[in-house]
């Protein structure tokens, strides 16, 4: 069944018909039908053979039947909208044994304990097409776990194209921000698909792009993400001042500018994402 698509699955459409799914804009709902363009998608995190997928947002299922045919040997589906729950079911019903439906909410998931035993999972892939209210928010927590490495071995994330940009950007543009740094903190991250508004339904307002990230394993030192976050919010929040003027009010940040010989004059957008990991690492210590 791996690699072929089961034509005994109803088309995704009748399925939407069948149980009159309309897409929440609450919920961040845009719907993939194209079961081609999915399993593009489902690639983008690397092989599935033998590996366990973690989705959010299913929705009626068109990405994880994708996961399935690719291969992946257990998904793991969590879904806040319980009109899509008999639609991931018969999923289920279909593939014995290898899709888990996890009815909640994905911002207070415990990853690990939805995992199986080690021994038995296999690679951990995240594959999923986000809700867009709630990407930004699931990102960070991954990028943040602790121990690093994290249970996760890569990700393959549907973000609005803007917000993928500011994860992948470099130092130097607008698009350089919090969120280029603490994912490339910790991750490799690139931009491995675009999608156009006309690739969902409903079509949404702006275009989407798949990010892939792989963990590095060492990261640089920097003292800890959560005071890298700090760093990030002072020098960010008032990216138009220099780095003295942002970072005047957050402890140890001047002193340790001084210390790497940073010109305090420039302003955020101009620091490396290592030159960020030195100074939070400084800063760690007038925190102790």
């Amino acid at each position: 069944m791996n690699g072929v698509l089961d034509d005994t699955l109803p088309p995704l459409r009748e399925v939407i018909r069948a149980l009159a799914l309309t897409a929440k804009k609450t919920l961040g709902q845009n719907f993939i039908l194209d079961m081609n363009l999915t399993r593009r998608i489902a690639r983008q995190a690397g092989s599935l053979e033998g590996a366990t997928v973690v989705e959010v947002g299913p929705g009626p299922g068109g990405l994880t039947r994708a996961l399935l045919a690719e291969g992946a040997a257990h998904v793991i589906a969590i879904e806040k909208d319980r009109r899509c729950l008999p639609a991931l079911e018969a999923i289920a019903a279909h593939y014995p044994g290898q899709l888990t439906v996890v009815e909640g909410d994905a911002l207070a998931a415990d990853w690990p304990s939805l995992l199986p035993a080690k021994e038995k999972r296999g690679p951990v892939r995240i594959v999923a097409n986000l809700p867009y209210s709630v990407a930004t928010p699931l990102l960070t927590g991954w990028l943040k776990t602790e121990p690093w490495p994290p249970w996760w071995d890569s990700m393959a994330l549907m973000f609005q194209q803007e917000v993928a940009e500011r994860i992948v950007a470099a130092p130097g543009g607008k698009a350089y921000g919090r969120l280029a740094v603490l994912s490339q903190w910790r991750a490799e991250t690139r931009i491995a698909l675009r999608l156009p508004p006309a690739a969902f339904t409903p079509p949404p307002k702006v275009a989407s792009a798949v990010v892939e990230f792989r963990p590095r394993a060492t990261p640089l030192p920097a003292g800890s993400a959560e005071m890298l976050e700090r760093l990030t919010a002072a020098a960010f929040g008032q990216r138009r001042k220099m780095l003295r003027a942002a970072l005047k009010a957050t402890p140890g940040a001047l002193e340790a500018l001084t210390t790497l010989g940073i010109d305090p004059a420039i302003r955020a957008e101009r620091l490396s994402v290592a030159e960020f990991c030195a100074i939070a690492e400084m800063m760690a210590v007038s925190y102790q």
